[in-house]
C-alpha cells in the first residue's frame, strides 16, 4: 500500500471522527522533548535584555502551559511594529528555535527603527509532542478566526487586541516537512473522512503569500536574504509547489482571511508564511533556524 492511499489506524474510512476518535488519537500521542528546557530557559536568560511578558495559559487536560511574548525594551510609538510568531505548528521545530535565535542576535540591531512583538512558541503542547494539531485535533493554523476553536489563537488575538497596537509586518515561521505526508496529511484525511491526497515535499525554502496583498517586492527581499544562508526550493514539473501554482520562485500563495491562517489575524501591509524543510540532506539543523531569521531580517531590510 503506497503512502498515498494507507488507512490511518485511528476512524472508518469515509466516516469523520467523533468525540471516540479524537480520544483516541490523543492518547497515542507522547512527550518527546521539553517546553520548558527548550524555550522557556532561553527566554528567561534573554528576560533582562527584554520586555517579556507571560500573555496567557493553555489550560489542557494532559496539562497547562504558559504562554510568552517578547518585545524590544526601547520601545517607540513613533516606529513601525513587526509581529513574528513561531511554534503555530509545534512540531516545526526551526519556527521555535528561529524565533528564540532571532530575538537573541538580531532583534536589537533594528529595534532602533523598528518596535517587534515575537510570539516564540504558540503551540507548546504541540512542540513538545511533535504535532501539527492541539490536545483537541485541531490546527491551530486553520483557527485564525473569531470565536477560534483553538485556545492558541484566541489567546494571541486578544493579547494583539488588548495591545492596540497597529502592525506593519507579520512574518509567520514555520517548516514543511516528510512528516507531513507520512502522518499529518493522513490523519487530517481521516479526521476529516476523506480520501488522503499528499502533495509533493519541496527540497529548499520557499514562501506562502497573502494572494489578496501578495507585495511581491517584500516577498523577494525575504526570498534574497534566505538565499544567502540555504538553497530555495524549486517548482515541480507542473509549477507548482504543495500544489499550489508558483506566483514567483519560492513564492505560493493562498486567501488567508479564508482559510484562517495566521499571517490574517491583523491588518498588517506585509505578511509572509516561511517554509523551511529541514529534512533536506542539503541543511543542517542550524541553517534551518537562520533561515528563519534570515526571513525576519530580509523583511525588515526590505521595510527600513
Amino acid at each position: 500500500m503506497t503512502e498515498q492511499n494507507r488507512i490511518y489506524p485511528i476512524g472508518t474510512p469515509g466516516k469523520p471522527w467523533g468525540e471516540e476518535e479524537k480520544i483516541q488519537w490523543l492518547q497515542a500521542q507522547t512527550k518527546k522533548r521539553d517546553y520548558r528546557e527548550q524555550v522557556l530557559l532561553k527566554l528567561e536568560a534573554m528576560a533582562p535584555r527584554f520586555d517579556i511578558q507571560q500573555y496567557g495559559s493553555l489550560d489542557y487536560s494532559v496539562g497547562q502551559y504558559p504562554l510568552f511574548v517578547v518585545r524590544n525594551k526601547n520601545w517607540n510609538s513613533e516606529n513601525p511594529t513587526v509581529l513574528v510568531t513561531g511554534g503555530v505548528h509545534g512540531y516545526e521545530t526551526s519556527g521555535v528555535q528561529g524565533a528564540l535565535q532571532f530575538i537573541d542576535t538580531e532583534l536589537e540591531n533594528y529595534s532602533k527603527n523598528f518596535n517587534f512583538v515575537v510570539f516564540p512558541c504558540l503551540s507548546p503542547w504541540g512542540y513538545e509532542t511533535i504535532n501539527r494539531w492541539n490536545p483537541d485535533a485541531v490546527d491551530p493554523n486553520r483557527s485564525f478566526i473569531g470565536d477560534s476553536p483553538a485556545q492558541e489563537c484566541a489567546l494571541v488575538m486578544e493579547h494583539l487586541e488588548q495591545a492596540d497596537v497597529d502592525i506593519l509586518a507579520h512574518i509567520d515561521l514555520h517548516e514543511t516537512t516528510d512528516s507531513d505526508n507520512s502522518e499529518f496529511r493522513p490523519a487530517k484525511a481521516a479526521r476529516e473522512g476523506e480520501v488522503n491526497t499528499n502533495w509533493n515535499i519541496p527540497d529548499g525554502f520557499y514562501l506562502v503569500g497573502d494572494s489578496e496583498n501578495l507585495q511581491l517586492d517584500f516577498q523577494r527581499a525575504v526570498l534574497n536574504e534566505v538565499r544567502q544562508v540555504t538553497h530555495i526550493a524549486d517548482a515541480d514539473e507542473d509549477g507548482k509547489l504543495i500544489g499550489a501554482t508558483v506566483d514567483t520562485e519560492g513564492l505560493i500563495s493562498f486567501p488567508v482571511n479564508s482559510l484562517g491562517l495566521c499571517i490574517s489575524m491583523t491588518n498588517a501591509m506585509y505578511t509572509t508564511t516561511t517554509e523551511v524543510y529541514p529534512d533536506s540532506a542539503r541543511a543542517t539543523p542550524q541553517e534551518c533556524n537562520q533561515a528563519q531569521v534570515a526571513a525576519v531580517v530580509g523583511g525588515l531590510k526590505f521595510l527600513q
